[in-house]
């Protein structure tokens, strides 16, 4: 499983026209998901998300009650080392990623963090007003 994760002053997925997540001050994390990911790697890359020390002060979402903003990215799997045309082998087929992305939001939600997201399998515009920035992979 692999996290872009962005200190935001604000962003959005619009699908369609239609809002269907926002955030201010907050953090956006487009979420790749690969073969091997399993119901434990979806709950490591939850904890790490919401305990990542990548806001003001050195401080986490955890510390901060940050919002959280979750798109699901495939894209985060390409691969363009053979040419121009990315490989897209190593994402997890939509049937077993969108689970896992629901297991990622299921267990912020749990840790009583407040989450939106986009919508999987839809053709999403994402805003994003970056603070700083700061951007931060995460691989598991």
């Amino acid at each position: 499983m692999r996290a872009v994760v962005q200190t935001v002053g604000r962003a959005s997925v619009t699908v369609d026209g239609e809002v269907v997540g926002a955030i201010e001050n907050g953090l956006l994390v487009l979420l790749g998901v690969t073969h091997t990911d399993t119901a434990e790697t979806a709950q490591t890359m939850a904890r790490k998300v919401h305990e990542l020390r990548i806001l003001d002060d050195e401080r986490s979402a955890a510390d901060t009650g940050a919002p959280i903003l979750v798109v699901s990215q495939f894209t985060l799997y390409g691969d363009a080392r053979k040419g121009r045309r990315p490989s897209w082998t190593a994402a997890a087929p939509a049937e077993v990623a969108e689970p896992l992305v629901t297991a990622v939001v299921d267990a912020l939600r749990q840790r009583n963090a407040p989450v939106e997201t986009g919508r999987f399998r839809a053709h999403m515009l994402v805003e994003s007003t970056n603070i700083g920035p700061r951007t931060l992979l995460l691989d598991l």
